[in-house]
């Protein structure tokens, strides 16, 4: 792959998660007008292997943990894919 489509590729996920977290907010935004609704969520952020987990309730703290373990895994499972064709 070339240099320019790897940075392309990255700053269309950029804006592209930006644009997401904005959609987000915009229709919690909404959600929470209509009625009296529960806000419930949470987040991970990932260093290496090591997921660093929060949120507001226990069934978000579990679905989060998976995710996370789902998506560790899988980095694990590209890299070592990757180190093996590339060698």
């Amino acid at each position: 792959m070339s240099d320019q489509l790897l940075f392309n590729l990255g700053v269309i996920l950029v804006f592209a998660g930006f644009l997401i977290a904005f959609v987000a907010v915009i229709l919690m935004f909404f959600s929470t007008t209509r009625g009296k609704g529960k806000v419930k969520g949470g987040g991970a952020v990932i260093i290496g292997p090591f997921p660093i987990i929060f949120g507001t309730d226990r069934e978000s703290l579990k679905i989060l943990l998976l995710l996370s373990i789902a998506l560790i895994v899988l980095m694990l499972i590209v890299t070592v894919i990757f180190h093996f064709v590339l060698k």
